[in-house]
């Protein structure tokens, strides 16, 4: 299936969490004959294609040649939202109130006065039981259970305009003014005992929980012509979709076609399975050891591999054209955007460039090029600590779209299929 912009727009519906996102993609996978290797047993070749899933990240590979080199497209499965805290149950002047704090670079007045719903996962004593089921170690067992609630269940409301100091909004303090109002009354009710009768389980079972919030209102094709992509979570799961279209099309043929999606990008990386982990170097490892190689042959194959850091890039601006580069226009469905950093919170370089530029002109597609302004502080990817971390020289690319990190993003209609063609044509090159 080609990657279209209601393709795009259902794959962000299903995936409220990085959980989910992996559950998505891992259906899809398990569809086209993937099989799915747990890191914990031992590895074998011989299939069309394998994935591996450690709790938000994902990595799959498809089988060529022994000893081919690798064409890795990269992503990242979270996006900035307001997560549940520990203990979040507060009553405030008989409100009700869920305590909430920004995840990543939220942009926080995009989050107010909307209708939330609850998304994440459950950690249970196996069984969820009380712990009746026991490993043979005698130590209880933890599962982890999905959570996704689509009522509107939250709202994080805005201060009237009539008790603003000056009547021109108000600054937002992470720590006071995201908390959510989830009902009046009843004191006693426990958020997350809550979640879990939502979602079929014991609350007595409960021993963690990551949960997160959600806009609820569904992604769709806006404009007169229906050529803009309104969503929530662009950042960065337009990469992980086209990532995904890319990766299922693309034919092996001199290169292992990899797609690696990493949680955690929003705040960094710095976690067993962020892009800054072992995750990645580890797999690539373990497919060469289980077709019979050996680490010389694994280092080998590194040195002549390369990867494709997806994210999303800023398209210039309507309203403030003048908080972008000049000469650097970028815009929506013009294709693809290769995305360049001379101090290197982009991890591309001459030779890495040049390979996406081809993917381009080998898929048929436009590529534009981003810099950005030298006076502003830029972001970054997992680009860089992907390179770092593997040694494998990389290109940061993407796809253009307004709003980023708001609670809703706007994208081209017709930059989902380019992407997802030139990421395709990177992964098999020829």
């Amino acid at each position: 299936m080609a990657a279209s912009p209601q393709g795009l727009c259902e794959f962000i519906d299903a995936s409220p969490s990085p959980f989910h996102v992996c559950t998505t993609v891992a259906d899809r996978l398990r569809a086209a004959g993937l099989i799915e290797l747990s890191e914990g047993e031992a590895w074998t070749s011989g299939s069309a294609g394998h994935f591996t899933v450690r709790a938000g990240s994902l990595v799959a590979w498809k089988s060529t040649g022994e000893g081919a080199p690798f064409r890795i497209v990269g992503g990242h499965t979270d996006s900035p939202n307001l997560r549940v805290k520990q203990h979040p149950d507060r009553f405030v002047a008989g409100w009700r109130v869920v305590a909430l704090e920004p995840y990543g670079g939220a942009w926080l007045n995009s989050w107010l006065d909307r209708d939330l719903g609850i998304s994440g996962r459950l950690s249970l004593r196996s069984g969820r039981t009380g712990g009746q089921e026991r490993s043979d170690r005698g130590e209880d067992m933890v599962e982890d259970v999905l959570v996704r609630i689509d009522d509107p269940i939250l709202r994080v409301p805005q201060l009237a305009i009539h008790l603003s100091e000056d009547r021109k909004g108000v600054v937002l303090d992470p720590q006071r003014h995201v908390n959510a109002v989830w009902g009046v009354g009843d004191r006693s009710r426990a958020f997350v005992d809550y979640v879990a009768e939502r979602a079929g389980v014991d609350p007595e079972s409960v021993l963690a929980a990551d949960l997160m919030t959600h806009d609820l209102t569904g992604s769709t094709l806006v404009g007169t012509d229906r050529d803009l992509v309104s969503a929530p979570r662009l950042d960065n799961q337009a990469t992980c979709y086209a990532g995904l279209e890319a990766f299922l099309a693309a034919e092996p043929r001199t290169y292992v076609p990899v797609l690696a999606l990493f949680d955690h990008e929003e705040v960094g990386s710095t976690s067993d399975h962020g892009a800054q982990s072992e995750l990645l170097p580890t797999v690539l490892e373990r497919i060469t050891l289980a077709a019979g190689g050996t680490r010389e042959d694994f280092l080998r194959r590194v040195s002549g591999s390369m990867v494709a850091s997806g994210d999303m890039a800023h398209a210039t601006h309507p309203n403030y054209p003048e908080r972008h580069e000049p000469s650097h226009l970028i815009e929506v469905n013009a294709g693809p955007v290769l995305k360049v950093q001379p101090n290197l919170r982009y991890a591309t370089d001459g030779r890495t460039a040049a390979a996406f530029a081809l993917a381009c002109a080998q898929a048929g597609v436009p590529m534009q090029r981003y810099e950005h302004r030298a006076d502003l502080p830029c972001g970054s990817t997992i680009g860089p600590m992907t390179a770092a971390r593997t040694g494998i020289p990389t290109v940061d690319v993407g796809a253009a779209q307004l709003a980023m990190h708001s609670a809703r993003e706007l994208m081209g209609a017709d930059d989902v299929r380019a992407y997802s063609a030139a990421l395709q044509a990177f992964l098999a090159p020829g």
